[in-house]
């Protein structure tokens, strides 16, 4: 008959076993041990170096080297990447001053009018691609907009414009200040919005202008999901037109800013009568989300991976080996608060992988970037808050997964099956979900509900309301905020070692 077996228990007292004399045992451990020292400095190598291939490897497709050009379009304001194209009837404005319109009626080519189509009026820094601008606009499907400098988009007045249902609109300038109005009947105004242009020039040009971004028609399937589509064509009829202020005495001119060639040329231009413009245009006023043009930030970090997994081994082994060795008694017997132990360990193998990991973000990010920028590649900009989430939530990546891959190790007590499931849970669903394998829909979850969540912490190109993109994981958009996918892997990691702490204090070692 088999008896009960009675987990080991030391008889030292637990008062002995202060919690940072735990810490520097178990740091001694850790430092004295040559393999697992040399793992952390062969991940913070692995990340710098694979980042590196993949920068150059990104940089070589875009055409990159020496003279070798941006790889990308029109910059704005601020050095985003930006589409720059509309028509433009405009004339001279000189210092302060406003303009009036009715917009009675848009409508779309073949299709009907695009979601994001825009007619309206617009200040701008002259009529070359990614200068300041600021402009109030009736959209096809999103209402009345005060948009400024490509990636300020404030909401005004809901509804669409038809002949039926007119739209007034009016934008004025007060030295850098302008300031966008709608009416619905030209009598009761309301402010949609105020846009500063800092060092806005004494003249300007200002008018009417009418743009329509390509038609998507996004299908999702095996592989993720694929955007075909074209060119299309947005109409706006403009009457009842007013000025007010200094404007030299000039006629009307139309500009195609930003001609996008011969198959969109005959989508542009205008014609006047009398008082009434109708205004044809094609294209887009707004930021450019498609990376493939530059490099972003978290593509120095492409080696984030490599990095990862020789952390996970590394935090395996700190706990399997002392199992494998039988070490795991003694040091149970030096420290009989078992948890705490798990606490102590917990707590160094996260802390030397988390400064490994912000040694090797920095570096990666710093030394890619060097290198993309002095051959010439178009480097996305970045706020300093955005880079500095992206080096430091890189390094608490790289340690919170280590914290997990040291509570499946004790769960497990094996190095094998611990380094798998954990490779597993955050590998493998980021590349299903971003290798175009799976559908948007499954993709898209594997994101949220898998560690691999984490991943988001890295991401640096916003996602715009008023840009038609698919923001899908294979597009290299995650589905949850920075921090909140990081929370998720945050939250995996508490869990595990809640179950590894249940089953250290009662199994028997």
């Amino acid at each position: 008959m088999s008896g009960t077996v009675t987990p080991y228990r030391s008889a030292r007292q637990a008062g002995r076993d202060g919690f940072a004399r735990l810490l520097r045992a178990e740091w001694t451990k850790f430092r004295t041990v040559p393999g697992w020292m040399l793992g952390l400095a062969v991940a913070v190598l692995a990340t710098v170096l694979v980042s590196l291939l993949g920068v150059l490897g990104g940089h070589a497709s875009c055409g990159g080297g020496p003279g070798g050009g941006t790889c990308t379009g029109p910059v704005g304001p601020g050095g985003e990447a930006v589409t720059d194209s509309f028509t433009f009837v405009n004339r001279p404005l000189t210092g302060d001053g406003g303009i009036t319109v009715r917009l009675a009626s848009l409508t779309g080519a073949r299709s009907g009018v695009e979601p994001w189509a825009k007619a309206g009026i617009i200040v701008k820094d002259g009529d070359s691609q990614g200068s300041a601008y600021a402009a109030v606009m009736a959209t096809g499907a999103h209402g009345v907009r005060m948009q400024d400098d490509f990636t300020h988009d404030t909401a005004g007045p809901p509804g669409a414009v038809s002949a039926e249902s007119p739209r007034w609109l009016r934008l004025t300038r007060s030295g850098d200040t302008l300031t966008g109005f709608a009416s619905a009947d030209g009598t009761h105004w309301s402010t949609v919005g105020t846009a500063h242009l800092t060092g806005l020039p004494t003249t300007v040009r200002a008018g009417l202008f009418v743009t329509s971004p390509d038609h998507l028609d996004v299908t999702d399937r095996i592989g993720g999901a694929a955007a075909t589509g074209g060119p299309t064509r947005a109409t706006g009829v403009f009457d009842q037109v007013g000025l007010s202020g200094n404007w030299p005495q000039a006629a009307w001119s139309g500009t195609s800013v930003g001609d996008r060639g011969p198959m969109t040329a005959s989508l542009g231009g205008f014609t006047q009568s009398g008082g009434s413009f109708t205004v044809n245009g094609s294209g887009d006023i707004a930021p450019a989300v498609d990376s493939g043009g530059g490099q972003t930030l978290e593509r120095r970090l492409i080696g984030t991976f490599a990095g990862l997994i020789v952390v996970i081994v590394v935090a395996t082994l700190f706990i399997t080996a002392e199992y494998r060795r039988g070490l795991i008694r003694t040091t149970l017997t030096a420290s009989p608060r078992r948890v705490r132990v798990l606490a102590a360990k917990a707590v160094v193998i996260g802390s030397v992988t988390f400064v490994a990991g912000l040694v090797a973000a920095v570096a990666a990010v710093l030394i890619g970037g060097q290198v993309l920028r002095s051959d010439g590649v178009y480097v996305y900009p970045v706020s300093t808050l955005t880079e500095l989430r992206v080096v430091v939530g890189t390094a608490g990546l790289l340690a919170v997964t280590a914290v997990l891959a040291l509570a499946l190790g004790t769960v497990l007590r094996r190095s094998a099956g611990a380094v798998t499931a954990v490779v597993v849970a955050i590998v493998l669903p980021y590349i299903l979900a971003m290798a175009s394998v799976l559908p948007t829909g499954p993709a898209d979850w594997l994101l949220r509900v898998t560690p691999a969540a984490a991943f988001a912490v890295q991401q640096s190109l916003p996602q715009y309301a008023q840009v038609s993109n698919p923001y899908t994981p294979p597009n290299g958009y995650f589905p949850l905020a920075p921090w909140a996918g990081f929370g998720v892997l945050c939250g995996y990691a508490v869990l595990a070692l809640a179950l590894a702490a249940h089953l250290l204090r009662r199994r028997d070692v």
